[in-house]
């Protein structure tokens, strides 16, 4: 889903659902309940708050 543009990461790791995904429910019941990613402890090992604002700006589909 997330190469297709239906979620996506905002910079703090909220996880993004696009307004085109068909059944809301069903991918709302398979992403972790607090509505974010699970991060790393490390921030060296998180996802690049530029590489998340490409993937909004070019993959995602609002």
């Amino acid at each position: 889903m997330f190469d297709r543009g239906l979620i996506g990461l905002s910079d703090d790791l909220d996880i993004l659902i696009s307004r085109q995904v068909n059944d809301r429910p069903s991918v709302e019941a398979i992403i972790n309940k607090s509505g974010k990613a699970l991060a790393r402890d490390r921030l060296a090992m998180r996802p690049h708050p530029a590489f998340l604002g490409w993937h909004r700006e070019h993959c995602f589909k609002r």
